[in-house]
């Protein structure tokens, strides 16, 4: 389908604006495998024979695309089906975007061909594929003919096929590409599949993609996987992360998890550079697929102007990038050349004299370049309607392919073609971006995506529970009986048997037996109705904490029983637990919530009442070992305050970080029997911490 050696074009027309002329102009830019029309009623169109139907060209062909309206694809596809066809692209629209039961029906019906003969299928409703390598434009995007091609390293996925099309307008700038996959309702082929294409071609070296969703996380997974093992930067950019609506969920983590966080946390488990801003795309995927790996850390900046040299700094600090100042040879071999009210430091200021003085620039450049703090060279750019600016531009491109370290040009100039740009764009050994921002941003994540490929690589979970632990638990849940909800004691049974340190406490029906309870756990105590039909109990009024007697525990067990009365049901309370109370510390929370695409979900935050108003939580796929537990705390906004904040004492991170990991351990080994579990609040101390309250909900297998 992608690099075919024959290819026929279903509704090929010689009328100007047609999908099927458009498709034949395209296809011949520079394609020089073997072509047929396809439409009964043209023997040829322009220099291309045509033929009545598939089956009467002269042979099957590879690839298939259908320019044709919605109604006659299905049969179409059924013929080269049969004839043995490898690919199809189906540009029609009309089917599974619309939300309709038909839609759906006939997008499903053609993956059941495909499937049942082997063709492969892009789309439907999708704008087809360009392999720039090899000169192949299967697509019907207009006026494709007259851009630009400017074959590249540059690897693009975009489920959006205008998304894609604005990306790929790049070539106009002389940024390269390898290809233009666009999946579109991905009925079969979908982006997965494009991806796993690009991390086996040679040509490709980073790979762009935009997208929406898929439907099996699993096979994203894989594929961010299979890029990461080959090294190729995978840079992302999700649309369709605001969800609107959320199912209605009991526990706290199951209102906070959501697929946007789903997403996130597979492509940091994977590697994947996550963007936030579509129009950072461009920029960074062509900065990761010529800068190589970063040889240090800091980033050297070479201005000049002052001004730019501060933005730059600013930038810096904002994304947490350190610039060193250089080694005292550096500066030595600066001051060489620049004016002495120029600064070596870094950033540099090496003043306006640069720009007229090419061989001061180069020297200043090098200098850097050969500094072992730096990783990179970023240069702010300037530009002047003068043909000086474009021989500069020249000679720092020559300059740039003799550098061990990625040159970044930031075009300052709101003039974006001025003269000098073109050249910075084509240049295959730097890149160029037109934002201070988005250049220390790109560096930011190759810094990072470097930093943690290996460990990505390397990732695994090394258990903390016992091999009996789930044996355990599988029989406190079969002696739960039906309970959709278990009740908190019942949950932290259950979380104990993984080893996780919960706060016990003992089941009355009587405020007398609450009273002798507490006289032997010891005073202050907790007293809670004990009920699976409550998972909630603070906001329904039936817990009271640090009761500080016995008759202030009298009082507690007649507030909360008026509470259970008013309840719409007070049968769903048979009793209360009186439990011992946690001594104060700070209060987290872990959760786990079942996703349907990516499986179990381990989210850990700040909690107790305000968790979802603080909504500090990190998310992860389950299972994390101690380590990776440890990293999401520390990507926590509130992580200072469990380091020891104002004269407060540090909480212990280590036993808070093993608490998640076992959590994460339970997620797994019943993720078909355990929908939800919500571990809130965790009490934690300078040494250790206990599970004060806990929920676990089982999955609905209706």
């Amino acid at each position: 389908m992608i690099s075919p050696a024959t290819v026929a074009v279903v509704g090929a027309s010689p009328t100007a604006g047609s999908f099927g002329k458009r498709t034949l102009e395209n296809i011949a830019i520079g394609y020089s495998g073997e072509v047929y029309a396809i439409n009964p009623r043209y023997e040829r169109i322009g220099e291309v024979p045509c033929y009545p139907s598939i089956k009467e060209a002269p042979k099957a062909p590879d690839c298939v695309v259908l320019a044709v309206a919605r109604d006659h694809v299905e049969p179409i596809l059924e013929e080269c089906a049969g004839l043995g066809v490898g690919g199809a692209i189906v540009y029609a629209s009309g089917y599974s975007e619309l939300g309709t039961d038909e839609g759906v029906r006939t997008q499903n019906r053609f993956r059941d061909i495909g499937r049942a003969s082997g063709m492969r299928i892009c789309g439907p409703n999708c704008v087809g594929v360009i392999n720039i390598v090899r000169r192949v434009g299967l697509t019907f995007m207009p006026n494709f003919y007259g851009t630009s091609i400017v074959e590249g390293p540059i690897g693009l996925v975009s489920q959006s096929g205008a998304l894609g099309y604005v990306v790929l307008q790049g070539m106009e700038r002389g940024i390269g590409f390898s290809h233009y996959l666009s999946p579109g309702n991905s009925c079969d082929v979908d982006v997965c599949d494009l991806i796993n294409y690009l991390v086996e071609d040679e040509s490709t070296k980073a790979i762009a993609c935009t997208f929406e969703g898929v439907a099996d996380g699993r096979r994203l997974r894989t594929a961010c996987c299979n890029a990461l093992e080959a090294g190729k930067p995978l840079v992302v950019f999700k649309l369709g992360n605001n969800e609107i609506s959320r199912r209605t969920a009991m526990s706290h983590t199951g209102t906070m998890v959501g697929a946007s966080a789903a997403y996130r946390a597979l492509f940091e488990e994977t590697g994947a550079v996550v963007l936030d801003d579509f129009e950072q795309m461009l920029e960074t995927v062509s900065f990761f697929a010529k800068a190589g790996v970063p040889k240090a850390q800091g980033v050297g900046v070479m201005a000049s102007s002052g001004g730019a040299a501060v933005m730059a700094a600013d930038k810096a600090s904002e994304y947490g990038l350190p610039l060193p100042e250089p080694a005292a040879r550096t500066s030595a071999r600066m001051h060489e050349v620049i004016p002495s009210y120029g600064s070596s430091s870094n950033p540099s200021d090496i003043t306006a004299e640069s720009l007229r003085n090419m061989e001061m620039y180069g020297h200043c450049i090098k200098a850097f370049a050969d500094d072992p703090s730096y990783g990179v060279v970023v240069v702010p750019m300037m530009s002047a309607q003068s043909p000086a600016t474009v021989d500069r531009a020249r000679y720092i491109c020559e300059l740039a392919a003799g550098l061990a370290k990625p040159l970044c040009v930031v075009w300052l100039n709101e003039w974006y073609q001025g003269p000098g740009s073109e050249v910075y764009d084509a240049c295959p050994h730097l890149t160029q971006f037109r934002s201070m921002g988005r250049c220390l941003r790109a560096i930011r994540y190759w810094i990072d995506y470097h930093g943690r490929r290996d460990e990505c690589l390397s990732r695994g979970t090394q258990r903390l529970s016992g091999r009996d632990a789930a044996e355990a638990a599988h029989r406190l849940l079969e002696g739960s009986g039906a309970e959709h909800a278990l009740t908190e004691r019942r949950s932290k049974d259950v979380l104990a048997t993984y080893g996780v340190t919960v706060a016990h406490g003992a089941f009355v029906k009587r405020a007398s037996e609450a009273a002798r309870a507490a006289g032997k756990i010891g005073y202050p105590v907790a007293l809670k109705a004990e009920s699976s039909s409550i998972p909630h109990k603070t906001e329904a009024g039936v817990v009271r904490l640090n009761l500080r007697n016995e008759a202030e525990l009298r009082r507690a067990y007649r507030a909360i029983k008026q509470a259970v009365e008013r309840l719409p049901d007070p049968r769903v309370v048979p009793g209360m637990v009186v439990q011992e109370m946690a001594a104060p510390g700070i209060e987290l929370m872990i959760g786990v919530q079942q996703d349907p695409q990516f499986g179990p979900m381990i989210a850990c935050g700040f909690g107790g009442t305000l968790v979802e108003l603080l909504h500090d939580i990190a998310v992860a796929l389950a299972p994390v070992n101690a380590a990776r537990a440890t990293r999401m705390i520390q990507s926590l906004k509130g992580y200072r305050m469990l380091q020891g904040y104002r004269g407060s004492a540090a909480v212990d991170v280590r036993a808070f970080a093993e608490m998640v990991a076992r959590v994460s351990e339970l997620a797994v080994d019943f993720k078909d029997e355990i929908a939800e579990i919500d571990v809130n609040p965790v009490i934690m101390h300078a040494h250790g911490g206990v599970a004060a309250d806990a929920l676990i909900v089982r999955r609905d297998h209706a």
